[in-house]
């Protein structure tokens, strides 16, 4: 054989070694697949008596409300709820009463209330504390304070603040000359579902601002450069820089903020008491009130279920459509 046919032939044996040196490194895969499940079935069994008082948690809640959802009848104790009769009464009671939709709408223009300028004044702040100016470091703790105060306190210092008597809010509004008499403000219908939305609003967008700051952060700088040297404004970076790099985070953040506001309680009660008039009473404050006041627990948990499923339904939605714009 001359040296040509010798090294045609081991040209002609190389892709076989390949083949071979694949079948080794695929037959080693699947031996080490019994590895890999031995691994996934010890994360399990490391993770599974967390789940389980986890789900223990959330399940037996979840099956108590349900259960006194179709208990009808008027209880003062949990221990007497076990007597009462199962019915469909309570859904019935409340799908045929007009106040649902007094409810339902007052919890959704309180939500859109604080939700809106929420986010605005969130997303004004993450801006503005992206960029580099003396007292920075100060300023941030400063603005997400109100985050870390209690609601319960928020509402006595505004209580305080709103008071028709002695409120600063009415001797501000007095000194500049914008108002003649003291307004009534957590007493006149048409001024308390305002009265109640301003502190939430105080409560909730530092939490707009830490979300949407920390998504801002991670926006290179490289791509401001790169769109100044093509001449972009101020509005086109925002347009096609910024916002694409919040836009996932503002969505995440808005529906998380909106199902807390939806079933909020901290500020409209202790502020109006769902008053006056029913002119503040949300979905939240009527749970309260037929459970507490009425001592219709079923017809409060009924309640419950519904606010439940129309936040799940919100959610749903919002997964979907976050799904599809991926």
């Amino acid at each position: 054989m001359t040296d040509l046919q010798t090294r045609e032939v081991a040209v002609s044996q190389k892709p076989n070694a390949r083949q071979q040196s694949g079948k080794q490194s695929a037959g080693a895969g699947k031996k080490g697949s019994p590895s890999r499940r031995r691994d996934g079935l010890f994360a399990y069994l490391t993770l599974s008596p967390t789940l389980v008082v986890v789900g223990l948690l959330m399940a037996y809640p979840f099956y108590v409300a349900i259960d006194l959802s179709f208990r009808g009848g008027r209880v003062q104790s949990l221990t007497e709820v076990g007597a009462l009769p199962l019915t469909l009464d309570n859904y019935v009671s409340i799908l045929t009463d007009p106040q649902l939709l007094g409810d339902l709408g007052r919890s959704v223009v309180y939500t859109l209330g604080v939700l809106i300028p929420a986010f605005l004044i969130g997303l004004g702040l993450a801006l503005l504390l992206n960029r580099s100016f003396p007292g920075r470091r100060i300023f941030r703790p400063l603005v997400l304070l109100p985050w870390a105060v209690p609601g319960i306190a928020v509402s006595a210092a505004f209580a305080w603040m709103l008071d028709a008597s002695y409120g600063i809010v009415n001797a501000v509004l007095r000194h500049l000359g914008l108002i003649q008499e003291n307004i009534a403000w957590l007493a006149d219908p048409d001024s308390a579902m305002l009265a109640v939305i301003i502190p939430t609003i105080w409560k909730y967008y530092p939490f707009f601002t830490l979300v949407l700051l920390a998504a801002l952060q991670s926006v290179p700088g490289e791509l401001y450069e790169a769109a100044q040297l093509d001449g972009a404004k101020a509005r086109q970076q925002f347009r096609y820089v910024t916002w694409p790099a919040v836009r996932t985070a503002s969505a995440l953040s808005i529906v998380i903020t909106a199902i807390g506001i939806f079933r909020e309680f901290d500020f409209i009660y202790p502020l109006t008491g769902g008053g006056p008039n029913n002119a503040t009473q949300t979905l939240a404050i009527r749970i309260y009130n037929e459970a507490f006041q009425y001592f219709q627990l079923g017809l409060a948990a009924a309640l419950g279920v519904i606010t439940m499923l129309i936040a799940t339904a919100v959610l749903a939605v919002f997964m979907r459509s976050l799904r599809t714009q991926s």
